[in-house]
């Protein structure tokens, strides 16, 4: 049984600049003006990179920069203060918890813990919004943590290709 080390695949650790220009793209991704049906299946992009960054470099990214994070899309969305940033802590701790766990599987199946963590995230941004009332409750409004549920393997993909080393074969 040998081993195939040509084809095996080794993940760099990702530098800062890599993470905060990920974040910053998906702040502007969530800012951008989109149609009523759209802004209703449009994931959080923040929160699904704080999930991955939180999963796959777990000491690079921490409570930290989920709070401050946070506390800019209150900030830049005009939401509650504090709504997206315990939000987004809430998603890091579950992240942290689970990142071991989760590592052991490919994309596709971590998919629905992914689901139950945005979830979770967005039930918490859903009931800040509703105890101070500016949520009404509609159907709809948990459709964004399918579609990013979704959208993960996707984001995986991309943002691995920018840590990924492959082994040369003159290299063994």
């Amino acid at each position: 049984m040998g081993h195939d080390y040509i084809a095996q695949e080794f993940f760099l650790p990702a530098n800062k600049t890599l993470i905060y220009l990920s974040l910053a793209t998906a702040v502007l991704i969530n800012l951008m003006p989109f149609d009523k049906v759209v802004l209703a299946l449009r994931p959080d992009f923040v929160a699904l990179i704080l999930l991955y960054w939180n999963i796959h470099q777990p000491r690079q990214v921490g409570m930290g920069v989920a709070f401050l994070t946070g506390l800019v899309m209150d900030v830049i969305d005009t939401s509650v203060m504090g709504q997206h940033a315990l939000a987004y802590c809430l998603i890091t701790f579950l992240a942290l918890i689970l990142h071991r766990r989760l590592r052991l599987f490919n994309a596709l199946r971590q998919i629905p813990a992914v689901l139950w963590i945005l979830l979770l995230g967005q039930a918490m941004v859903f009931l800040t919004g509703v105890l101070v009332g500016t949520y009404a409750p509609e159907w709809h409004f948990f459709l964004a943590s399918v579609t990013g549920a979704l959208c993960w393997p996707v984001l995986v993909f991309l943002l691995g290709n920018f840590r990924k080393q492959q082994i040369e074969p003159d290299e063994i």
